[in-house]
């Protein structure tokens, strides 16, 4: 991240990013035209995001030069992905086997075919350099059915654009999440293909977005996320309606057991019996009547009269 540049690049995001919080696009245009006469780095992709906020950018916008500049752009950042890893490395390694037989055209072509040969093998065998390199590659596999969840989870992955910012490798990762689900299970049964199922399901929803970004940026790695529960992979909104669900049902479970009167003027619904005990409490504003909560001493069961 160097030079005037740069610098420029930071400004921008930050504009944009703030442009995206307050869904307002007016002047996105000329921004756009800025960021196209930048020279973009795959290290100021994954410092800025930007690329999330362009294409936030994008989809609120109703001008179609708008969204026809931030399409385009994209597009062209999605080719740094492949880039230093594909041509730049192997044209520099190509250049240094080269001098020492150039007199000599035969045994050249020999030794060009075999270096070509052993580039392919250290693509094979070393990640990409944009790739998250803490976890191990996974094997190949002859197995249909695994190809095809492997190729599935790799879509779910490119649900959104997140992973053109944050430079993460969606088939290899995808393959990964497989082997670990795989290695669990050991075959391809039906508990294997259920599992594969919610991993993708979770990775598409629309309104779970930090998940798939928490995958790809490796926060969550592809053992961990292979084995996580429904609740666990749930969002943040969600979880926290759960905590409150949960405290609201301890509360009036406590309240039932540990205060209250005794009466046999309710009729519990499950036993039938009358041995209850119920406890008033406002839960409302103070000019609304007090909720009654009942609790049957005979079966456990609960409710409440508002």
């Amino acid at each position: 991240m160097s030079g005037c540049g740069g610098e420029e690049i930071i400004r921008i995001a930050k504009k944009m990013e703030r442009m995206v919080q307050k869904k307002n696009t007016a002047g996105a245009l000329d921004l756009l035209k800025e960021l196209k006469n930048l020279p973009m780095t795959l290290e100021l992709l994954q410092s800025t995001r930007i690329g999330m906020s362009v294409n936030a950018i994008r989809k609120q916008s109703s001008d179609d030069d708008v969204a026809s500049l931030a399409k385009s752009l994209i597009k062209s950042w999605k080719k740094l992905l492949d880039g230093p890893s594909d041509d730049k490395e192997p044209e520099e390694k190509k250049k240094e086997p080269l001098p020492p037989t150039q007199n000599s055209p035969e045994p050249r072509e020999e030794s060009s075919s075999s270096s070509n040969s052993s580039f392919r093998k250290d693509d094979c065998a070393v990640p990409p350099e944009n790739f998250i390199t803490s976890y191990p590659r996974a094997p190949s596999t002859s197995d249909s059915v695994r190809i095809k969840c492997r190729e599935l989870l790799s879509a779910a992955l490119k649900t959104g654009d997140d992973y053109i910012t944050i430079g993460a490798d969606d088939e290899e990762l995808g393959a990964q999440i497989e082997e670990a689900v795989f290695q669990e299970f050991k075959n391809t049964d039906a508990k294997y293909k259920n599992r594969v199922r919610s991993r993708i399901a979770n990775l598409k929803d629309g309104k779970n977005p930090n998940l798939r970004r928490n995958v790809l940026c490796g926060n969550i790695s592809p053992i961990v996320f292979a084995k996580m529960s429904a609740e666990e992979m749930a969002s943040d909104e969600l979880k926290e309606m759960r905590k409150n669900l949960t405290k609201e049902a301890i509360r009036e479970h406590q309240m039932a057991k540990t205060g209250g009167t005794e009466t046999d003027l309710f009729s519990c619904g499950k036993c039938k019996m009358k041995n209850c005990t119920y406890t008033q409490v406002q839960t409302r504003s103070a000019d609304e009547p007090m909720t009654t909560f009942v609790f049957c001493n005979t079966c456990g069961n609960r409710w409440k009269f508002c």
